[in-house]
């Protein structure tokens, strides 16, 4: 938790400062009316007083009273902005971090853990500064202050706020050491309660065509019936906080009284108005300890929570970006759109083996270079190295004569047009998800925007839709087809303009007649870029300038369909598996 407080701001450092100054005259003002109650008391009981000085008295309680309230709002009011603050800085700090990581560090962390990292677990600390900003600061130097106060009434009765106290201070630290661990256990299970309908949602058409209604609804019970018991049990152990503050509480005051009546019982007669006057004052400033320490508790109670929730943040935050940022950020040589692969070989992170071994090609400006093999041969783990999704194992990659991991990032991907194998829409306007991102050229204009959507073959479906370009898409694309989705995906990588387009089985859900038609109409767009083609169809890449065969990670044949037709055995039974030797000879 003390980690994260260097979000707090010069600013928020400062309004810590006046809520400290406000919170200390608000004690101040609190403790000064057991003093003028003992003056009441006193003059009540003595003959003669005039009925003048207890009002006025009475009138400074009263004006304490008020100056205190006046002084709890402002520093309640400076203390929400401070937390608000605070949780924004941090969840705008996590956020970052989480788009800088990498694809292997990103799986750490399950996506269900993030969120809740970014949302619920920052709340917890958000509601810990909140409440407890007020309480930490009022709590001791009320505690502090009274037991100053009181010390030298009387020992008997020091003895037994004393004794108190302890009491209060064991029940909390038996609680804690019995609650602390089954908190973390709590944010597990929220991230797994969130996984849960989070996988639920993303699949609700799968689960309704199979009628895995009951099956998903049993599966959610059992994660949510936990983590109900696990916080049951939670709440049951602190709940026996409660009643042990005010046992404590009610037998300390029956006590002091107690105590009171003996020690007036043996005084001498004109000590007894000062011990009665002493026992009112005592009482008053024991039940302030006491308070002191019930809030205390009660930050104690959202401390553990908050400080599960803080590791958990901390271990994000914490994790070592692997993929560092390089230092050229501009075009240091003459060539353009060239991407070039030596002797690269590449096994994940946590992997033993190999995906790739050895690949080395070389795709130059204008030129198409395909990639096709089986599933699993390491087609789309090529391609991703050039982006920097992945770092290689060994080799290096070369985009315009430059190592890639010499490249900043931005600048590195602002030559790229990319295109995922699984389509991503925003839940944004079709515009705005064609014109997303920013590729160093200023913003697309809306000409710009037209042209890509045509050149995808896409125009004919989005002017169709009531708003147009304006029409809002559901998040994920739900509202629109695969193929649709598809189009509006290769859009936005055309709307970029690059130097380099990557296609990661980007035409698998476009019937073939569009993808004919859609392929011609970009080798005109893009003839100037280099275009880099993962696909599962021969008809897609069969006019490629290069096809790169892969086979459980190795390059088994390079050439020209023509040239692989003849050479390469793995390429001529893909093909024969798609088309007849008399469509191939067509060809």
């Amino acid at each position: 938790m003390i980690k994260l407080l260097k979000y707090l701001g010069k600013k928020q450092w400062l309004f810590v400062v006046i809520c400290f100054a406000l919170i200390f005259g608000q004690v101040w003002l609190e403790l000064k009316m057991p003093d003028y109650m003992s003056e009441i008391t006193v003059l009540v009981q003595t003959e003669g007083s005039q009925m003048k000085d207890i009002v006025k008295n009475g009138a400074y309680m009263l004006a304490c009273s008020i100056a205190s309230l006046i002084d709890s709002v402002i520093a309640g009011y400076i203390i929400a902005n401070i937390s608000a603050t605070f949780s924004k800085r941090i969840r705008k700090t996590l956020f970052d971090k989480v788009e800088n990581l990498a694809m292997n560090e990103v799986k750490n962390f399950s996506t269900s853990s993030l969120i809740t990292r970014t949302t619920n677990d920052i709340t917890q600390i958000q509601m810990l500064v909140a409440m407890g900003l007020q309480m930490m600061i009022k709590a001791p130097i009320t505690a502090i202050w009274a037991i100053t106060k009181i010390l030298n009434k009387s020992w008997q009765w020091s003895a037994l706020t004393g004794a108190g106290v302890a009491i209060l201070l064991g029940v909390i630290a038996v609680l804690i050491i019995i609650v602390m661990p089954r908190f973390k256990l709590v944010q597990k299970l929220i991230d797994k309660i969130n996984g849960v309908t989070r996988e639920n949602l993303t699949g609700i058409r799968v689960v309704r065509a199979f009628n895995a209604e009951e099956y998903q609804q049993n599966k959610f019970e059992a994660v949510n019936k936990r983590l109900t018991n696990q916080q049951l049990f939670n709440q049951k152990v602190f709940s026996i906080l409660s009643p042990t503050m005010y046992l404590v509480m009610y037998f300390l005051t029956l006590g002091i009284y107690l105590i009171g009546a003996y020690l007036i019982k043996g005084a001498l007669l004109e000590e007894k108005l000062i011990i009665f006057g002493n026992m009112v004052v005592f009482s008053s400033y024991a039940m302030q300890v006491i308070m002191s320490f019930l809030m205390l508790a009660m930050i104690f109670m959202m401390l553990p929570r908050a400080e599960v929730s803080a590791s958990r943040i901390n271990e994000v935050l914490d994790t070592e970006i692997t993929i560092k940022d390089g230092k050229i950020n501009k075009d240091t040589t003459n060539e353009k759109g060239v991407v070039e692969f030596k002797n690269v070989s590449f096994k994940y992170p946590d992997g033993d083996e190999y995906v790739l071994e050895n690949i080395s090609f070389k795709a130059n400006k204008g030129e198409t270079v395909a990639f096709i093999g089986s599933t699993g041969s390491g087609k789309s783990t090529l391609i991703n190295l050039i982006p920097r999704f992945y770092d290689v194992t060994s080799g290096e990659i070369l985009v315009d004569g430059v190592n890639v991991k010499d490249y900043a990032q931005e600048f590195l991907h602002n030559k790229i047009g990319y295109i995922s194998q699984k389509a991503v829409i925003f839940s944004d306007t079709v515009q705005n998800n064609v014109s997303y991102g920013d590729n160093g050229k200023g913003e697309k204009t809306e000409e710009q925007i037209k042209k890509a959507i045509e050149v995808a073959q896409a125009k004919e479906f989005v002017e169709k839709m009531e708003n147009g370009y304006e029409t809002l898409m559901a998040e994920g694309g739900t509202n629109v087809s695969g193929g649709q989705k598809q189009r509006l995906s290769i859009a936005r990588a055309i709307a970029r303009n690059p130097e380099i387009y990557i296609f990661d089985d980007s035409f698998s859900a476009l019937d073939y007649k569009t993808d004919s038609v859609l392929r011609k109409e970009l080798k005109k767009y893009t003839k100037d870029a280099t275009t880099l083609i993962v696909a599962q169809r021969i008809g897609t890449i069969i006019n490629s300038d290069k096809i790169l065969v892969l086979e459980d990670g190795k390059c088994v044949g390079q050439g020209t369909h023509k040239e692989l037709l003849k050479n390469c055995e793995v390429y001529k039974q893909i093909a024969l598996s798609q088309l007849s030797e008399e469509e191939l000879e067509n060809e």
